[in-house]
């Protein structure tokens, strides 16, 4: 893990403008929340070694991550798609939560300094990103990009839940004027800045309870993309059905992943076990999804199909453009995406109020229970950082196709029906299915940022092929080590 943190700092991080110039706004603030993990996770390590090698590289590491919030563009990131700006707002408080735990080990440590000013950016892109919220189609949740026609996703309800729970439980507050100006602090009970502000979980419940009543999942339990909304015409000024009624059938990694941090929060702010069971049930699925099957109460292991599963094969995570190389920018940073979220759902349960009055403690049974059903995806996260170490080459970069070497001969040689993969077609989004008028758009316009490469380079590693190796396939490797040794360390 520390190796694979090590060569995308080195390789793709430049500290003097603070980001990683290879990457995109939104995988940029991706990459910087799977450090600010690592960097948790080496915290936690250092707590029980006292060495202080850990504490140079938590320091090290940490700058990195301050950096990035003067390098971030957060001016472009507020006039893109709303999935853009919340996946900035899981960020600032991911590094939140990692300055919170550095401190309870290390008081008085300098990274507290930060947390006003990643608290307000977090704030200011929550606000911004709930004005997505739409009531007119569909009966509720979130639109995807405003400038596109009405399409309703998994990816940006899902966030906007994890989001809005996380802001509840995790946000402290801050005392800091839009946009720029500091405020008196005698006066902060007034800013609307608070911590624990309610309507931050009004608004995760609120969406949890639209998102489990659209009709997102397929046959196998697994979230699809979205709905476009049947006969809506930007033109003539009809909105058609107004209901969800064209489902996009494809299926993204990342879209089973993000709102387990969701349910695992709500559990935590609500105490309603429902919303685990949910997470249970569909970390079930994804991996039954991979071939990894299981067996009897005891949620035991018992095989790996050698065939595609929907998922993937052999136990692996796949994405379908892995195995043609095409894989976009925004794809090669889906599974990491996956694997941070699943990370932060089987935490333990507290047994003491993380926040007294606010959160919700678990009973003892309940954490036995979510610690067993965690160790025993562990051993199938454990199987997935395997296959990851595997595409490792000379210089230490991962690929992206983790499960090259038991590629099966069954993959689907086409989509799902009804299924459109714009995520690495990015020219779709110009048709007239998605775009406000019937011209052709650049990718600018529409706010996507997609790089796609079709190439099917005939080279000694598969994993070199399309974008090759990249920060954010780099980020994927980081991301599933960091969640091995976070399960497998309990």
């Amino acid at each position: 893990m520390v190796d694979a943190l090590d060569v995308m700092q080195s390789q793709f991080y430049e500290l003097w403008i603070g980001t990683w110039p290879s990457s995109i706004d939104w995988t940029g603030a991706v990459i910087n929340t799977a450090v600010s993990s690592t960097v948790k996770s080496i915290a936690r390590a250092s707590s029980k070694t006292k060495d202080d090698h850990f504490s140079k590289m938590i320091n090290k590491y940490f700058s990195h991550n301050a950096a990035y919030y003067f390098g971030e563009d957060s001016f472009s990131i507020r006039n893109e798609a709303y999935d853009d700006i919340l996946w900035t707002v899981l960020e600032w408080l991911e590094n939140i939560k990692t300055i919170e735990y550095r401190n309870s080990t290390d008081p008085a440590w300098h990274g507290v300094q930060f947390i006003p000013a990643f608290s307000h950016r977090a704030r200011l892109f929550w606000d911004l990103a709930s004005q997505g919220w739409d009531n007119d189609l569909c009966g509720g949740g979130m639109l995807w990009n405003p400038r596109l026609l009405p399409y309703k996703n998994t990816i940006t309800n899902q966030l906007f839940i994890s989001a809005s729970v996380a802001m509840y439980l995790s946000s402290p507050g801050d005392a800091i004027d839009f946009p720029f100006l500091a405020s008196d602090p005698h006066t902060f009970g007034s800013m609307p800045g608070r911590p624990h502000d309610q309507k931050y979980l009004k608004a995760a419940i609120e969406g949890y309870s639209w998102l489990e009543q659209s009709n997102m999942t397929n046959t196998n339990g697994l979230y699809v993309d979205g709905y476009h909304i049947k006969g809506y015409n930007m033109k003539n000024g009809s909105v058609g059905t107004g209901k969800c009624d064209e489902r996009n059938e494809m299926v993204y990694t990342y879209n089973q992943g993000v709102i387990l941090s969701g349910q695992r929060g709500l559990w935590e702010a609500t105490g309603n076990t429902g919303y685990l069971d949910d997470g249970y049930s569909l970390i079930r699925n994804v991996m039954a999804s991979t071939g990894w099957s299981w067996s009897g109460e005891s949620h035991s292991p018992v095989h790996k199909s050698s065939g595609w599963a929907g998922l993937g094969q052999h136990g692996i995570l796949e994405e379908l453009c892995d195995r043609s190389g095409t894989c976009s920018q925004d794809s090669q940073t889906f599974k990491g995406i996956f694997f941070q979220h699943l990370t932060q759902f089987c935490e333990a349960l507290p047994l003491n109020a993380t926040i007294p009055g606010q959160t919700h403690v678990a009973s003892k049974q309940l954490r036995e229970r979510h610690d067993e059903f965690c160790k025993t995806v562990g051993q199938w996260v454990a199987h997935n950082a395997e296959a990851a170490l595997s595409t490792k080459n000379a210089s230490g970069l991962f690929g992206m196709w983790w499960g090259h070497d038991y590629a099966a001969a069954d993959y689907p040689e086409n989509l799902p029906t009804h299924a459109i993969d714009y995520r690495n077609d990015a020219s779709v989004l110009s048709t007239v299915e998605w775009a406000l008028s019937q011209h052709s758009r650049s990718m600018d316009d529409t706010g996507v940022h997609a790089e796609v490469s079709s190439e099917n380079l005939v080279t000694r590693d598969v994993n070199d092929r399309g974008r090759g190796r990249t920060v954010e396939t780099q980020q994927g490797g980081l991301a599933v080590l960091r969640s091995s040794w976070e399960f497998l360390d309990t």
